[in-house]
C-alpha cells in the first residue's frame, strides 16, 4: 500500500541534471528524463518519488515538525541534548546557515522539481487519460503544498513551474502573491482531478478533500476568509470524514488512515533505523524518529511547553470537567506504558521539568510516542504522520465563521470537536470561555485549537497568521523582533548558488 511503501525507482536519477557540474558527456547507460515517463508505470514511479521527498527525514519524518514546533510556543527544550541548530530556532537565534531550515528548504524544492517533471512529461505518456489526470493532480497538489510551506515561512521565493535542466535555469525571488496564485491554481486542478477516497494499494494518496482543506488553509493565510469558508465547507459537506471516537487513534500505528485523516504520510517499522534523508533512496520503507525525539524514554529533545500544559481544562483549575485530551496528549510520571507492563518512573525520564499548576514535574509527549507498545529506549517507529485531520478542518471553518460574524455557527463547529466520543467536554459557552462577543469566541477558538491540535505543527502558522492579521492579544515570544522574526532567512547557500538572487534580497534582519 502506498501509505507504507514508496518505491522510488527513479528518485536517484531524476534530477542529476539539476546538479550538473559542467560535464559535456553523458553515461549511455543512464536513464534520462527523455527516455523515461513513457507509460503509466514510469509516470507512477515519478509521482511516488514526490511522495518519497515529502516522506524523507529532511521533511515529514523529522525536520519538518522540528521546524514548525520549535517556532511555536507548543514546545520547550527537553534539556541540553537539544542540538544547537534546533535550539537556535527555539530561541530565535537562527541565521541563514541554520541546518534545519535549510534542509527543509532544499527538500521542498526537490519535491517541486519532481512535480514539475511529471506535469511536463505526462501529456506524452502512453496511458489511460483518467490515470494521467489523477497523477498530474497529485503532482500539482504536492507542488502547491511545498510552495505553501515555502511562501508562508520565507515569503516570496523562487518560483519554478517548469522542469529546470541547467544551472542557468535558476529563478529570482517571485512575489508572495505570484507564489500564492500558482498554489491556488494547482489546488483547484487537484480538486477536480483527484478522487474523494483511495482504497487498497492506493490508500494514502492525496484526495480532492485534501486539496480543498489545503486550499482553505491557504486562503486563510491570505486573509481571504470567505473563499476559505467555501473550500472548507466542501470538505465538511462531502461526508467523507468524521471524528474518531478515540482521540488517540489519530496518533497510533494500528489506526492509520482512519476516517479523521485528511492528509497522511506513511512509515513502516523495519529494523532499527531506516531513514532516507532527502528522499533519494530507492525502495526505502522508512521509519520516523518522532517517538525517539519526543517521547519520555527517548531522547526527549522537545517537551510540551508550560503554556500548552496549563491550557487544558481541569477540575483542579476550576473547570467543570477534566479534558480527557490532557492525559491523551502527555505522559506523566506514574503512567503505565509498554502495553501497561511498565510504569514511568522519574529515573527513566531524562531532562527538564515543567511547571504544572505551580509544581515542578516531568511531562513528555504522548502523541506519536511508540511507548504505548514498547519499552525500548531507542526506537524509531512506523507511525504515520497525520498532516491534516478533520478536527482541524472544523476548527478552521469555525475561524471563518467568526470572520463572517456568524458566532453561533463558529461555536457549533467548535462544539462538534468537543463532543467527540471519549472527550465529551461541556459545550461552549463555559464559565472560563463565554461566547457573547466576537473576541470571546475567538479566544475560545484559540483555546480549542491548542488542546485539540497541540504539538501537531499547526500553532506556528496560526501565530504567523494571527500576528499578521492583528489578532494576537499578546506576543508569544520574548525574543520576537518585529520586521525580522515573521519570516525565516533565505538559506545562504541559495544566495551563493542562485545567480538571480543577491545578498540584498535576503529577508529583513538577517
Amino acid at each position: 500500500m502506498l501509505k507504507k511503501y514508496f518505491y522510488v525507482v527513479v528518485a536517484s536519477m531524476l534530477f542529476l541534471v539539476a546538479c550538473s557540474q559542467g560535464l559535456d558527456q553523458l553515461d549511455p547507460n543512464r536513464v534520462t528524463t527523455e527516455s523515461f515517463y513513457k507509460d503509466a508505470a514510469e509516470l507512477t514511479s515519478g509521482v511516488n518519488a514526490i511522495y518519497a521527498s515529502v516522506q524523507a527525514n529532511n521533511l515529514v519524518a523529522r525536520e519538518y515538525w522540528f521546524l514548525h514546533d520549535l517556532r511555536s510556543d507548543d514546545v520547550l527544550s527537553g534539556g541540553g541534548q537539544l542540538e544547537t541548530p534546533r535550539n537556535q530556532l527555539l530561541i530565535g537565534a537562527h541565521d541563514p546557515g541554520n541546518y534545519v531550515s535549510n534542509v527543509v528548504w532544499q527538500t521542498l524544492y526537490r519535491g517541486i522539481h519532481r512535480a514539475n517533471v511529471i506535469i511536463e512529461k505526462a501529456p506524452g505518456a502512453t496511458m489511460e487519460d483518467g490515470l494521467r489526470k489523477r497523477l498530474v493532480g497529485e503532482a500539482k497538489f504536492w507542488r502547491a503544498w511545498s510552495y505553501f510551506e515555502l511562501v508562508s515561512l520565507w515569503g516570496g521565493v523562487p518560483l519554478y513551474t517548469e522542469f529546470v535542466t541547467t544551472p542557468a535555469g535558476t529563478a529570482p525571488r517571485a512575489t508572495a502573491d505570484a507564489v500564492y496564485q500558482t498554489i491556488i491554481s494547482d489546488l483547484k486542478t487537484a480538486q477536480t482531478d483527484l478522487p474523494v477516497r483511495h482504497e487498497g494499494a492506493n490508500a494514502g494518496r492525496v484526495t480532492s478533500g485534501a486539496a480543498s482543506a489545503l486550499l482553505g488553509k491557504v486562503y486563510m493565510h491570505r486573509g481571504e476568509y470567505a473563499s476559505a469558508r467555501t473550500e472548507l465547507q466542501k470538505v465538511i459537506s462531502s461526508g467523507a470524514y468524521r471524528l474518531m471516537d478515540n482521540y488517540l487513534d489519530n496518533f497510533l500505528e494500528e489506526t492509520e488512515l482512519n476516517a479523521e485523516s485528511v492528509l497522511e504520510i506513511g512509515y513502516l517499522k523495519i529494523g532499527d533505523v531506516n531513514w532516507d534523508g532527502d528522499g533519494n533512496g530507492a525502495g526505502n520503507n522508512e521509519t520516523t524518529p518522532r517517538s525517539q525525539e519526543y517521547a519520555a524514554i527517548g531522547w526527549r529533545n522537545c517537551i510540551p511547553s508550560d503554556r500548552l500544559i496549563n491550557e487544558f481544562e481541569t477540575i483542579r483549575r476550576g473547570d467543570a470537567k477534566d479534558d480527557p485530551r490532557y492525559r491523551m496528549s502527555f505522559y506523566f510520571i506514574g503512567d503505565r506504558f509498554n502495553n501497561d507492563k511498565d510504569e514511568l518512573t522519574d529515573g527513566r525520564v531524562q531532562g527538564n521539568l515543567s511547571t504544572v499548576d505551580g509544581a515542578r514535574v516531568k511531562v513528555s509527549w504522548r502523541k506519536y510516542a511508540a511507548m504505548y507498545k514498547t519499552a525500548d529506549t531507542y526506537y524509531t517507529s512506523g507511525i504515520n504522520m497525520r498532516l491534516m485531520r478533520y478536527s482541524e478542518v472544523l476548527l478552521m471553518a469555525a475561524e471563518c465563521e467568526i470572520e463572517a460574524n456568524n458566532l453561533t455557527g463558529a461555536v457549533e463547529l467548535m462544539n462538534r470537536v468537543r463532543a467527540r466520543k471519549g472527550v465529551e467536554m461541556p459545550p461552549y459557552p463555559t464559565t472560563k470561555f463565554p461566547t457573547g462577543t466576537k473576541d470571546q469566541v475567538f479566544a475560545a477558538l484559540v483555546h480549542e485549537k491548542s488542546v485539540e491540535l497541540g504539538g501537531e505543527w499547526i500553532r506556528n502558522r496560526d501565530l504567523l497568521r494571527w500576528r499578521s492579521q492583528n489578532k494576537l492579544t499578546k506576543e508569544a515570544f520574548t525574543y520576537f523582533q518585529k520586521g525580522k522574526h515573521e519570516l525565516l532567512p533565505l538559506p545562504q547557500q541559495e544566495i551563493d548558488n542562485n545567480d538571480k538572487i543577491e545578498q540584498k534580497d535576503q529577508n529583513p534582519g538577517y
